[in-house]
């Protein structure tokens, strides 16, 4: 019985760490074309930092079959986008004033951010 409620604790732990915890590598580019990997509950890169005032293609690649993983969701800039499984999905953004843009899936369960400086 010991070792249940052990093993009970490690998931737990394990659970709060991979969705409220973990954050994975953040990677900056200046660049007006960037590639983002949607798999295993995390986008990659995860932060994305882009210059003000010039237009952007965010291209995602869904590898993840989870039903989370399908749909992206920019709020700020009323963008809802489905991402087909194995599937480039680009989404071009028109030039942005200097901010944070936060993308998730529907659930916030994948997040990630788009710094423009």
């Amino acid at each position: 019985m010991l070792i249940a409620n052990l093993l009970g604790l490690v998931a737990i732990g394990l659970i709060i760490w991979w969705f409220w915890l973990y954050h994975p590598s953040a990677s900056a580019a200046f660049e007006n074309e960037v590639v983002i990997e949607v798999e295993d509950g995390v986008y990659t890169p995860s932060v994305i930092q882009t210059s003000a005032n010039k237009a952007i293609k965010l291209t995602f690649v869904r590898k993840d079959p989870s039903p989370c993983a399908e749909m992206l969701v920019i709020p700020t800039l009323d963008i809802s986008e489905q991402l087909l499984l194995n599937t480039q999905t680009t989404i071009t953004l028109p030039a942005l004033k200097a901010g944070e843009y936060a993308f998730h899936c529907q659930m916030k369960m994948y997040q990630g951010m788009l710094k423009v400086v």
